[in-house]
């Protein structure tokens, strides 16, 4: 019975929030449901418009204020934000989501903007690379993206079993292709991830900038908030001043980060490489204590 009463409330508590979206969207722009698996805010303020691309449910789950991401963060920069939410891990592969960009680049919405970007990590990077199409010109930024999901075109892709069924092939469908008539494209990725260096590899315009992120993983966008590198990496995007030589030097603040240091050691390791470990461990216990770093330093002995 308690049990049923908390998911009861749980509930009551979501369905409070999604009014709550709604209000705002009224009161500042609108706030739209697409079909039953996706919501799109629209918060107007300055001339330039960021377009953000997530799962609903981690926004729900995550955030003290339960906004789309960034939206701080863009609200404080006097930015306009159209936050794209999804209930499940859709890939955004539904005909409500595409009907509902063709209809603001029928009814010129973007170019209302002087500035338009589109940002997304993993799924979101999918999506703001497929639908940048519909703002030719736009900004993209892609962190650690997929560049479809199609089993003919990449049937390598291992992860997301949950969305292979999805259709890939009709409107915006193809990242790279998606992207051909966009501005400046911001790719950022781990070559030492397979799959992700896969996708990657895919997307080869004369307007893509690729930006390696070595050992930093698929989530690369949480390591940078813990650098407190994200917001600055953005507003770059967003001025067009971001080159590859700035991004590496902002990148070198990532050798004191545990979270760095615990992923080269495991891929060191996994390599088998007795030597560099050993190098490694030392050079890390010589400024902080890692029981992990010591014991590993142990074993390659």
């Amino acid at each position: 019975m308690m049990a049923d009463t908390m998911v009861a409330d749980a509930e009551m508590t979501q369905a409070d929030w999604r009014s709550n979206l709604r209000e705002i969207g009224a009161r500042e722009g609108f706030c739209e449901e697409l079909g039953k698996q996706h919501t799109a805010l629209f918060v107007e303020r300055g001339k330039t418009l960021i377009v953000t691309f997530e799962n609903l449910d981690h926004v729900y789950d995550r955030a003290s204020d339960r906004m789309p991401w960034g939206y701080g963060f863009v609200e404080s920069r006097n930015w306009s934000m159209l936050g794209m939410m999804a209930h499940d891990w859709t890939w955004y592969r539904d005909e409500a989501v595409w009907d509902f960009f063709d209809r603001l680049r029928d009814e010129g919405f973007f170019e209302r903007f002087d500035k338009v970007v589109f940002y997304g990590a993993s799924m979101g990077a999918y999506a703001a690379s497929v639908f940048s199409a519909a703002a030719p010109g736009a900004t993209v930024i892609l962190i650690s993206p997929q560049a479809t999901l199609d089993r003919e075109v990449a049937p390598w892709e291992e992860r997301y079993r949950k969305a292979w069924r999805r259709d890939y092939r009709t409107r915006y469908g193809y990242g790279p292709e998606m992207v051909a008539g966009a501005g400046d494209v911001h790719l950022f990725y781990d070559p030492r991830n397979r799959l992700d260096s896969m996708h990657a590899a895919l997307f080869q315009g004369e307007n893509v900038t690729k930006y390696r992120c070595r050992f930093m993983g698929h989530r690369i966008a949480s390591l940078w908030i813990q650098l407190g590198l994200l917001k600055p990496i953005v507003e770059a995007c967003v001025a067009g001043t971001l080159t590859p030589g700035t991004f590496y030097k902002w990148m070198r603040a990532r050798r004191e980060n545990p979270r760095f240091q615990k992923e080269l050691l495991s891929t060191l390791v996994k390599e088998g490489r007795p030597k560099l470990i050993m190098r490694y461990c030392e050079a890390v216990l010589a400024r902080r204590r890692g029981p992990n770093f010591r014991k590993a330093l142990r074993a390659a002995r």
